[in-house]
């Protein structure tokens, strides 16, 4: 069973939903929230594993709400706006369904939900994070500039308050991501955590030469110079074979 809860300003975008969502009974829907300020207060007395979460809304949007959540439930957008599209998935949104909603994308929406927890309750199950593979593609928007990245191809990670900053070929736009949210989801063999700063593809490495207090220096592919700490250089040497 998964609790839900429902924000939007529209009451009878709110109704409408609950009754698409009696075809699918193992969605609870738990509350209603009518702003962002409301569903805030909702999710922190109601604890909902989900949200359909509408963007456009009087106070903030929807996505001002999710800037203030410390945990953040999975979220199926529905909004009246396809411009938004791209942005979404900057959240990690399940889905993104425009108004009115159909009941055949709101399936495909469930679907998604039930295909995600399936391969949490496996990686759970066998003792292992669920990792993102070198071959899994990152969404990245730089203004009006979009990319699906390669894990593979993104040499660097680099902590920038909330967000990351991507470098990858030229590029070095940044990501709504902590740098401790993408170190739980990333590969430990493939990528690794040289400081409090930044994270770094051990393929991209083109040189390493020995720091100052016990640490070390990292050259990456793209000529960035990386200090690994002298805590982490211990961990780098035993990974190398150094």
């Amino acid at each position: 069973m998964k609790k839900a809860l429902i924000i939007d300003d529209e009451r009878l975008a709110r109704s409408e939903l609950k009754k698409l969502l009696a075809d699918h009974p193992e969605i609870v829907v738990v509350g209603e929230a009518v702003n962002a300020k409301d569903g805030i207060e909702k999710i922190e007395a109601l604890h909902p594993d989900l949200l359909f979460l509408d963007i456009q809304m009087p106070d903030k949007t929807g996505f001002d709400l999710l800037a203030e959540l410390e945990k953040t439930p999975q979220v199926i957008f529905t909004t009246a706006y396809d411009e938004y599209a791209l942005k979404a998935f900057e959240y990690n949104a399940l889905d993104y369904l425009l108004k009115p909603v159909e009941p055949k994308r709101l399936a495909d929406a469930i679907h998604k939900l039930h295909q995600q927890d399936e391969k949490d309750r496996l990686a759970a199950a066998g003792g292992i994070r669920t990792l993102l593979s070198e071959n899994d593609q990152v969404f990245v928007k730089d203004g009006d500039r979009c990319w699906f990245v390669k894990l593979q191809e993104i040499r660097l990670f680099e902590s920038v308050g909330n967000y990351a900053r991507v470098y990858f070929e030229t590029n070095k736009p940044l990501i709504l991501k902590s740098l401790n949210a993408l170190e739980e989801r990333l590969d430990e063999r493939t990528f690794f955590r040289a400081n409090r700063k930044h994270i770094v593809n051990l393929r991209m490495i083109e040189k390493i030469d020995t720091y100052f207090n016990g640490g070390l220096l990292l050259e990456m592919r793209g000529g960035e110079k990386i200090e690994v700490s002298r805590r982490q250089a211990v961990k780098f040497k035993e990974m190398m074979s150094l």
